[in-house]
């Protein structure tokens, strides 16, 4: 996904410059900060078929996107994957795979490289197998270990995704030595957003401020020691910032995902957000919910923010925020995000981070993502 740094618009000159497929929301993971909606499972039926995701490609290449990435849930688990990765290179598309490597054989591998794959972004929890493999829940480790050596011996430029959380945030020095051993070229140290299973979960996973500023620190002290041999991202928590990012760098920019079932969106969340209609490729024209859906059209650009962002001298920098973030925590998607000290609602952000400091008589275990882990009740925001 496009990297999201406070401070950095991009003018797509009304064009999805990045385009996302969630091909499945399938996995065999099952990783408490999942970003897939609470009711994944529901989708499985609803796929887009092979030549269905052909047509979102040409349509999405008409209307100016370069960047594709091929994600999910588990993209791999898609049969038709190489041959997706073959049309979209073929139509001019620079194309990403974004996967847990879990399926990523050395023969997969070759095979997609011969399709026009030219990038892959692998998420790996930790370096140890005992660690990784209770936080993603399925005996994970050796295989992205194995996905991560094949990746780089078959010549991939390759982003290492390390999510940051609670639980793993000690291990960012393990994971750069790691990593510049094998020599990935970049790694993402993304502390993670708190939406869907991992706002369930927010109390467990989110680290201290102090954590925060040390692993900070650490990623500092890499960045001197390696130089120009590997590029380290460490995103911040907007709870930490006293700003909002500049979610998607604004909604309907330069971002457009599409979910299994070809429901377009501004963003992998937006569903969650009541009283919007999300429709389907397969009921209308991508170009014509690009530009001219409701959906789209709601909080793009910054007429619609409300005060006090309209007045704020930072509005073109973060757009008012992430409107799914609004929702979650304040109720009503119209409202500044409350990662915003600016905010009449920041004390919920305030609240949430007090969590961190307390010291807890018992931890609450993960809400392990799984098809029956949440009523449908939960599911009513």
């Amino acid at each position: 996904m496009p990297q999201e740094q406070r401070g950095v618009s991009l003018d797509g000159q009304g064009k999805p410059l990045w385009l996302s497929l969630e091909l499945t929301y399938r996995c065999p993971l099952k990783c408490s900060w999942c970003n897939n909606p609470l009711d994944f499972d529901d989708y499985g039926s609803r796929e887009l078929s092979t030549e269905e995701w052909k047509q979102v490609l040409r349509e999405a290449r008409e209307l100016g996107a370069l960047q594709l990435g091929f994600t999910g849930g588990e993209p791999l688990l898609r049969d038709d994957l190489e041959e997706l990765v073959e049309y979209a290179d073929s139509i001019g598309f620079y194309t990403n795979l974004i996967t847990s490597g879990i399926g990523l054989t050395e023969e997969r591998l070759i095979a997609l490289k011969a399709a026009g794959l030219k990038h892959v972004q692998l998420s790996v929890q930790a370096i140890k197998a005992e660690i990784t493999d209770a936080l993603v829940g399925a005996r994970a480790h050796a295989l992205k270990m194995e996905a991560a050596r094949l990746i780089k011996k078959h010549g991939f430029p390759m982003v290492l995704n390390m999510p940051v959380f609670k639980q793993n945030i000690a291990m960012i020095p393990e994971m750069i030595e790691w990593a510049a051993d094998l020599g990935i070229e970049y790694i993402e140290f993304a502390n993670i957003q708190y939406y869907n299973w991992a706002l369930m979960n927010r109390d467990e996973l989110m680290p201290t401020l102090e954590q925060v500023r040390e692993a900070e620190r650490v990623v500092n002290e890499w960045r001197g020691k390696l130089g120009k041999t590997m590029t380290i991202y460490f995103v911040i928590p907007d709870y930490y910032e006293g700003r909002p990012k500049a979610c998607m760098n604004g909604w309907g920019a330069i971002h457009l995902t599409l979910a299994p079932d070809g429901v377009a969106m501004p963003c992998q969340e937006a569903r969650v957000i009541p009283g919007l209609e999300f429709i389907s490729v397969r009921e209308k024209p991508l170009t014509w919910l690009w530009h001219e859906s409701p959906l789209f059209r709601k909080y793009r650009g910054l007429d619609w923010l409300p005060e006090p962002c309209s007045s704020c001298d930072e509005k073109e920098k973060d757009f008012g925020g992430c409107r799914c973030q609004a929702l979650l925590l304040t109720g009503d998607a119209n409202n500044t995000d409350p990662a915003c000290s600016r905010s009449p609602h920041h004390h919920v952000i305030e609240d949430a981070v007090a969590v961190t400091t307390k010291s807890l008589r018992f931890h609450k275990p993960l809400v392990k993502r799984s098809a029956n882990a949440v009523s449908t009740d939960f599911m009513e925001y």
